[in-house]
């Protein structure tokens, strides 16, 4: 065996040993619904909240883009990747977010990593929330900058620290957070970051329901995903013609890389329609109507039920999936040690029936989840 295969096998035997051994499970399915192994089985685990992976437009757009372009754009967007739907794509995105203009990233993941390491660096303080998502933590270490990580929604820790500091400055956080579903104090975090003259960069990719807050007198970055509210693939961030720009110039997960298929693009231009749409309302309120069926007044369609020690939350998830409910355990190193949880991802495309059944498996096998 050589050298780096034996380091590899070590490595896998301490995961194994920590019982954190994962591997993907092919869901094959339309929507929600689908079969894992040969099982019927009903998601509560899709971030699409609002079900435009299966919408009939949505489709239909790929399909038409497919037929025109190709299945691929051949190159990044620097070189000949640009299709006339990025250009379409981008300017509908920025009038959604109210913004001078947008850039498409091939993911949100890919969007943070672009937007922290151009708009941060060395002289730069960011201060970052306790809690958020993986690409932002990544895109600060890939800044090389000063960064302060803040207790979770602490508003003031944030103003005293700004107050302190005599340099540029940025404030970065989730909206909502994908794993408790919370949401940030983005209204406060405005008006601090206005008051120091700190560049604020919000994460929306899990903000379906909002919030909506206004942006006067600050310098914001909205970066988001075309991935679960728009139910395609991609990332994008909005902001002032100035800072767009520099992406375009600046961000390496922009320019070294393949743009985005045109029917993905398409895909998402399709949804975006739809969600402005009345329909698009509808849709809004049924999976509001569907959260408050679960969790009454809970602010995202992401719902934790929080567990603890990481066995009874692989044990509960197991006993929930042999009654047909996909519903995975979130453990170390997602979360931190000690709250282990089920995590529920709620969608306008799930059925009454459906929530039912997921009332009825929680209630028999976490009998405490209400709490």
């Amino acid at each position: 065996m050589t050298r780096w295969r034996a380091w590899a096998e070590g490595e896998l035997d301490g995961i194994r040993a920590a019982g954190r051994w994962r591997r993907p499970r092919t869901f094959d399915a339309w929507g929600p619904v689908g079969r894992i192994d040969g099982r019927p089985v009903v998601s509560f685990a899709s971030n699409d909240y609002l079900g435009l992976t299966t919408h009939s437009a949505v489709i239909a757009a790929a399909h038409e883009a497919l037929d025109r372009w190709g299945s691929g754009s051949g190159a990044a967007r620097l070189i000949v990747g640009s299709r006339p739907g990025h250009d379409a794509l981008e300017q509908a995105l920025a009038e959604w977010k109210e913004t001078d203009a947008a850039v498409l990233f091939p993911t949100g993941f890919a969007a943070n990593l672009g937007v922290l390491s151009t708009m941060a660096g060395p002289d730069t303080l960011v201060l970052s929330d306790e809690l958020n998502h993986a690409s932002i933590i990544d895109g600060c270490r890939l800044a090389r900058a000063e960064v302060t990580v803040f207790p979770h929604r602490d508003v003031e820790h944030v103003a005293k620290v700004l107050r302190e500091h005599n340099g540029p400055a940025l404030v970065v956080t989730d909206t909502v957070f994908s794993m408790d579903g919370d949401v940030a104090p983005i209204d406060d975090l405005v008006a601090v970051c206005a008051d120091n003259d700190a560049l604020l960069i919000v994460d929306e990719a899990h903000a379906v329901l909002g919030p909506e807050p206004a942006y006067d007198g600050v310098d914001v970055v909205r970066v988001s995903t075309l991935s679960k509210t728009l139910g395609a693939l991609g990332g994008f961030a909005a902001a002032s013609q100035p800072i767009v720009d520099l992406l375009v110039n600046r961000a390496r997960s922009y320019i070294f890389t393949t743009a985005s298929t045109p029917a993905d693009v398409a895909a998402a231009t399709a949804a975006l329609t739809v969600v402005r749409s009345t329909e698009g309302d509808a849709l809004q309120a049924r999976l509001r109507a569907n959260i408050d069926r679960i969790r009454p007044g809970h602010p995202s369609p992401v719902i934790p039920v929080v567990l603890g020690d990481e066995r009874d939350a692989v044990a509960a998830s197991s006993a929930l999936f042999e009654r047909g409910l996909l519903v995975p355990a979130i453990r170390p190193p997602t979360v931190a040690p000690g709250t282990s949880r089920l995590r529920l991802a709620l969608s306008a495309a799930h059925t009454p029936e459906q929530l039912d059944d997921l009332v009825a498996g929680l209630d028999a096998c976490v009998p405490r989840w209400r709490d």
